[in-house]
């Protein structure tokens, strides 16, 4: 597992307006340690004060990591659009696991990390 540099981005797929789920955390702390969070989610929502896009297809910038806060059902219809953003990694928080998903993004090779972004960051091994 590799570090990301600093201030890189991460695209949070999944992220919430709700400030008490961890998707919404994720924004928040990645933020709070110098990286620039992308929030996306269907509906767009404004996630801590930063504008959220639609999909992953909307993303228009250079991507370090992807993190995943959705179900497999979701994530699975996600491949392309990840292969497109060519990230260095994405990371599948839990309950976010999709071994099929993972084993393509490896194929591809993507980094796969299954653990969770919110301890990640605060053990510094993010």
């Amino acid at each position: 597992m590799t570090k990301a540099n600093a201030k890189t981005t991460a695209a949070v797929l999944g992220a919430s307006p709700k400030e008490d789920r961890y998707s919404f955390k994720a924004v928040r702390m990645l933020k709070e340690h110098q990286f620039k969070p992308l929030p996306i989610h269907p509906k767009g929502h404004t996630v801590d004060g930063l504008d959220g896009l639609k999909s992953l297809a909307d993303i228009t910038e250079e991507i370090d990591t992807i993190t995943m806060y959705v179900s497999a059902k979701i994530s699975d219809n996600e491949y392309d659009n990840i292969i497109a953003l060519k990230p260095r990694r994405v990371i599948f928080n839990p309950g976010s696991e999709n071994p099929a998903l993972a084993q393509k993004l490896r194929d591809a090779r993507i980094e796969v990390v299954e653990a969770c972004t919110l301890v990640m960051l605060q053990t510094g091994q993010y």
